[in-house]
């Protein structure tokens, strides 16, 4: 297996090796290095990005990624991670209905931002086929995000008395990100509002018994 870029530490201060409290480090440039990084990912792939490209794309000091991030896998990580963030930082919606929050929940990105998310999340593929035992890390970074989402309004749902008490909530909460992804990174599809609708309406409500309601809402 191909070993991960690791990147050497500066040494730093004397203060600094004997365990005592050093400069704080300054991560008010991490926005940007993360978005070059998502750039570079995205028009290179993971195994053509370097950090050094990502470094120079950001005009930032390779010792500034270097303290920040052990290893080009974990960069890649954390870039990808706060690209998913930034999509479910908001609270999920209140609508009501189970239907009315999930379909509140969609936003599709534009056809370029579209393109440009395949082209990363294929970089992460091959990220975890060379570091497989980051897949945890990646799990809790990029998926999790959505499925706690999810759960959100399931569990709402289910004290309303929408859907049955013994559901399988936790199975239900996969279902949208793991076709959604299997559609991006497998058939190299675009994510969109009809192909979102159509997994609530057909695959999500009918495996928790709630009628669909309108499916052109």
């Amino acid at each position: 297996m191909t070993q991960p870029e690791q990147v050497v530490e500066p040494t730093g201060t004397g203060d600094e090796q004997q365990g005592r409290p050093g400069r704080k480090r300054d991560h008010s440039r991490d926005p940007e290095i993360l978005e070059a990084a998502l750039d570079i990912l995205a028009e290179c792939g993971y195994d053509g990005m370097t950090v050094d490209m990502v470094a120079a794309r950001a005009k930032a000091g390779k010792a500034t990624l270097y303290r920040r991030w052990p290893s080009k896998a974990h960069l890649v990580i954390d870039a990808v991670a706060c690209m998913k963030r930034a999509q479910h930082q908001a609270p999920p919606p209140d609508t009501g209905t189970l239907r009315g929050d999930l379909v509140a929940m969609i936003r599709p990105p534009g056809i370029a931002d579209g393109q440009r998310k395949m082209q990363v999340m294929g970089g992460l593929v091959s990220l975890l086929a060379r570091e497989p035992e980051l897949v945890e890390a990646v799990d809790e970074a990029i998926t999790e995000p959505r499925v706690r989402q999810n759960r959100i309004v399931l569990e709402r749902a289910r004290d309303r008395g929408e859907i049955r008490a013994d559901a399988d909530l936790e199975l239900v909460a996969h279902i949208g990100p793991a076709m959604a992804s299997y559609r991006t990174l497998v058939q190299r599809r675009q994510v969109d509002r009809e192909f979102l609708v159509r997994i609530i309406d057909e695959v999500v409500l009918p495996a928790l018994g709630v009628p669909p309601g309108d499916p052109t809402g």
